[in-house]
């Protein structure tokens, strides 16, 4: 029986420049929601999971709009509650070769999730209903108030069994000046609830401030992820490495530490369409391959390729199927299905 999953995490309406243009070229915005949890739950539910969203919208047309689409994506919203004024938003204006994409958020602190009184979500019946729950770091980094509800609701799923994933996601303009210092505790709180985490080595030496001798990036890991897994009972930890190439294709590789191994992807290159919500895509990969048994090398290989694929469509939310992964996974490329 499908394990139910359910992820914690804001809605946000995203505003997209037309084409590669900028904000200051264009009059006309396409818009779409999304969020981390929303992204890696779209996932989950074409991987064969059901998935309900633990968020906070505000009445009204827009609060309506949002739920509208989740529902489309095939997420529950039973236990999205409805309050407050403001929906989150961010600009995006899509890269191109030397010129990176970039998001601007407007009214995000005021939104209805960030404004959620305490105790508003039902911790005790969520844990009953969720085997599995998903936490991000950019929720982490809005305020005390969200930081209670993350706590509280990663402790209530774990006292009662069920498994705890956070993915680090770190955000320097989130944290502000001396980021990494304020948010040490939130993430280390965090890491002692987790079971399975989202990280690289970089979130272990900048945010957990661990040190290492080694340079390269591969040996870093073999040297950080074990410190970090014995240190914060963590069964598996996993990550990407990007690159980004001079014909503007992406390299991407992930990596995966369990059972006392680091294990590395193929390194894939590829072309982008868009890159926003490839990084939920590998995270759903890791956790559709633990829950279904995958071996160590077929989970992370799984979930580089699902984040390949997130990288081909418009939007956020991925959509590929455990086959449609499964056949990019394999070395023939099939120009038209038929």
């Amino acid at each position: 029986m499908p394990k139910v999953i359910a992820a914690f995490g804001e809605v946000m309406m995203r505003l997209q420049v037309p084409g590669y243009a900028l904000l200051s070229q264009s009059n006309a915005l396409n818009y779409s929601f999304s969020g981390t949890g929303v992204n890696v739950l779209a996932a989950l539910v074409r991987l064969g999971h059901p998935g309900y969203l633990i968020s906070r919208l505000p009445l009204g047309p827009l609060g309506d709009a949002a739920v509208a689409e989740i529902r489309k994506l095939g997420i529950s919203t039973e236990l999205v509650l409805r309050g407050g004024e403001y929906l989150g938003m961010y600009f995006l204006e899509q890269g191109f070769g030397g010129r990176p994409s970039r998001v601007t958020y407007t009214n995000r602190l005021e939104s209805s999730f960030n404004r959620a009184p305490a105790k508003c979500y039902d911790y005790e019946q969520i844990s009953k209903q969720a085997d599995v729950i998903h936490f991000c770091g950019i929720t982490l980094a809005m305020n005390e108030e969200v930081r209670w509800h993350m706590k509280t609701l990663a402790q209530a799923v774990k006292s009662r069994g069920g498994l705890v994933i956070f993915d680090a996601n770190y955000r320097p303009a989130l944290w502000g000046e001396d980021g990494h210092h304020k948010a040490k505790p939130h993430y280390e709180e965090m890491l002692e609830l987790a079971d399975i985490v989202l990280m690289n080595e970089k979130d272990a030496l900048f945010i957990l401030d661990l040190k290492s001798v080694e340079t390269k990036r591969e040996d870093q890991l073999a040297d950080l992820m074990p410190r970090v897994a014995k240190q914060f009972h963590i069964s598996v930890i996993a990550g990407t490495f990007r690159g980004i190439n001079g014909d503007n294709s992406h390299s991407l590789q992930g990596f995966m530490w369990k059972n006392q191994s680091l294990v590395f992807s193929p390194t894939l290159t590829f072309p982008v369409y868009d890159r926003i919500g490839a990084g939920d895509a590998f995270a759903s990969g890791v956790i559709h391959g633990e829950l279904a048994g995958y071996s160590a090398e077929k989970i992370v290989q799984f979930a580089v390729t699902a984040g390949m694929l997130a990288h081909t469509i418009p939007g956020d939310s991925p959509t590929a199927t455990e086959t449609d992964v499964i056949r990019a996974m394999a070395p023939v490329i099939v120009d038209i299905e038929r």
